[in-house]
């Protein structure tokens, strides 16, 4: 008598399509967007996987940096994550005291939502090209966002970093810049040069 196979999964999972992981999309995501997305799908199915949970869906820095995520990699796996069409934040968060303090809310595109009639939008999909969703992937995870705010409620200054700005000189220490191939040059605080190269 041959044994029959066992069919069914036992307890909760969270499917994901063949489609989506040959996707030059999800190739190129960095390990810590992966967590994202993996700690995400955890709390989709502590709401019962319901599709009108998905898109109600709160996590925390802390609780993202519970699942072994670097707090320092949080922000740029999620941006990564938004950029490469697998996740959305339907509400930002805030920081603050414990009474004005709120998680983001996020939904994930891949996964059904309240009032959809297909599995998920998918926006993934709209990336054809390894080259395309590693550019992609890359400027979302270099782009930060600085944002300082006032306890006062007055408008709040906004600056992008740029990655490609010099650095800042050492202290102490004035460049000099020379014509004609010579050594470039510091002068120090006392006034003595010295070569930099």
């Amino acid at each position: 008598m041959a044994r029959e196979r066992h069919r069914s999964i036992e307890g909760q999972f969270a499917p994901r399509t063949i489609e989506m992981l040959e996707s030059p999309s999800h190739r190129v995501l960095s390990l810590s967007a992966r967590r994202v997305l993996d700690r995400l799908e955890i709390e989709l199915a502590h709401h019962g996987g319901k599709p009108e949970q998905n898109g109600r869906l709160p996590v925390t820095y802390d609780q993202f940096q519970q699942f072994g995520i670097d707090r320092q990699a949080i922000g740029p796996a999620i941006r990564e994550a938004v950029a490469l069409g697998f996740l959305e934040i339907t509400r930002k968060g805030r920081a603050g005291n414990a009474e004005w303090r709120q998680p983001n809310l996020f939904r994930l595109t891949y996964r059904q939502s309240r009032g959809e009639r297909t599995y998920g939008t998918n926006e993934w999909r709209r990336i054809k090209s390894i080259e395309q969703a590693a550019e992609i992937a890359k400027a979302a995870r270099a782009a930060r966002l600085v944002k300082t705010e006032s306890q006062c409620g007055k408008m709040p200054n906004v600056r992008v970093e740029n990655p490609h700005r010099k650095q800042p000189i050492r202290s102490g220490e004035i460049p000099t810049t020379r014509h004609g191939g010579e050594t470039p040059t510091t002068i120090d605080i006392s006034g003595r040069r010295h070569n930099v190269a």
